[in-house]
């Protein structure tokens, strides 16, 4: 059967010339756009580290008349009597490494059980609303955590944990040593624990969305081989995870370190090492720059301050250099087992 043909005979089977729409001209890329965006990414580079080394050098200067006079001494020594220009940071830096250390010991487990059954356990309805409610946690301001601390956590703890924990173990050799002193609510064990929920919505944050990040073929199949939930968790996500896992509590330990306001109002503001109790009222290096900096003379007194802020700099330093050495023995013990 013939084919039927326009009017004017042509064939319009095959697509006409004119019928293709012209492509749109290539956009060009003005050639310094990438020079520009190289040289502002460098900049901020270099702008961080400047800012680094100003407030080490800012540091430094300030500290220096301490430094002079005192020397390591300052860190070894108890004594801080500003009548007398006499300056040591001991209690202030165990006053700051205890409270963060008890706040760490209570945050960790929590913040990873948080990570574990949001990622793993919790129904479906119930993980947006259980997340965003940790993460207003975070948002709450320092300074409220330590009102609330003082005002509320404070007499419960007394009450509730305090004077039974003398009753149980006020008359055992060591443990008694650790929890003597009048059960007032405030000292260091108060300051860790108000640490402790300030630094969890930031932990368990940070696990939660690392342990989001392992690939579900690598659960399904654990799974599928029989194994349990912990296992599935320690045997792969932890191995997988684990670089974002010690990151996320570095950053808690950072915010326990640094804490103010929170710390101020529960720590008790006491110089002094007497006793190792955590029940005593002790103080911190944030306390100690919160309480005395705006009326600190010049001289000494504002240099052993400063010193003081120079010390936790350091701290903070240390501590960062661990977790960076922890990580890479990690990865090497791993390879060597590969």
């Amino acid at each position: 059967m013939a084919a039927i043909l326009p009017a004017d005979g042509a064939d319009r089977s095959e697509p006409q010339p004119h019928s293709i729409k012209p492509q749109p001209p290539r956009r060009r890329v003005a050639p310094w756009a990438d020079t520009l965006f190289a040289a502002l990414s460098q900049g901020a580079a270099w702008l961080t580290l400047a800012l680094m080394v100003g407030i080490i050098g800012a540091l430094v200067i300030g500290a220096a008349p301490a430094l002079k006079a005192f020397g390591l001494g300052f860190l070894t020594s108890a004594e801080w009597d500003p009548v007398q220009e006499k300056f040591g940071g001991l209690v202030m830096i165990y006053g700051t490494l205890a409270s963060s250390f008890i706040a760490l010991l209570i945050a960790v487990p929590v913040s990873f059980g948080i990570a574990i059954f949001l990622t793993e356990l919790s129904p479906s309805w119930l993980k947006r609303p259980l997340g965003i409610a940790i993460e207003l946690l975070a948002a709450v301001p320092s300074i409220v955590y330590g009102m609330w601390g003082l005002l509320v956590f404070g007499p419960i703890l007394a009450t509730y944990v305090q004077a039974p924990l003398q009753a149980v173990l006020g008359g055992l050799p060591y443990m008694g040593s650790l929890v003597s002193g009048p059960p007032v609510g405030i000292g260091i064990l108060s300051a860790g624990i108000i640490l402790a929920i300030m630094i969890i919505p930031f932990i368990a944050s940070v696990m939660r969305d690392v342990f989001e990040v392992t690939p579900p073929m690598l659960k399904e199949s654990a799974y599928g081989l029989g194994a349990t939930t912990w296992e599935v968790v320690s045997r792969v996500v932890l191995p997988y995870t684990k670089t974002g896992v010690v990151g996320g509590i570095m950053l808690g330990l950072g915010r326990a370190l640094g804490e103010t306001m929170a710390v101020t109002f529960v720590i008790g503001n006491m110089n002094q090492l007497n006793s190792l109790s955590v029940f005593e009222a002790a103080n911190s290096i944030t306390s100690t720059l919160a309480n005395e900096f705006a009326e600190a003379g010049e001289g000494l007194h504002q240099a052993s301050l400063m010193y003081l802020g120079l010390v936790l700099f350091l701290i903070t330093f240390v501590v960062l250099a661990i977790s960076k050495l922890l990580l890479a023995r990690l990865k090497k013990n791993e390879g060597a087992r590969s």
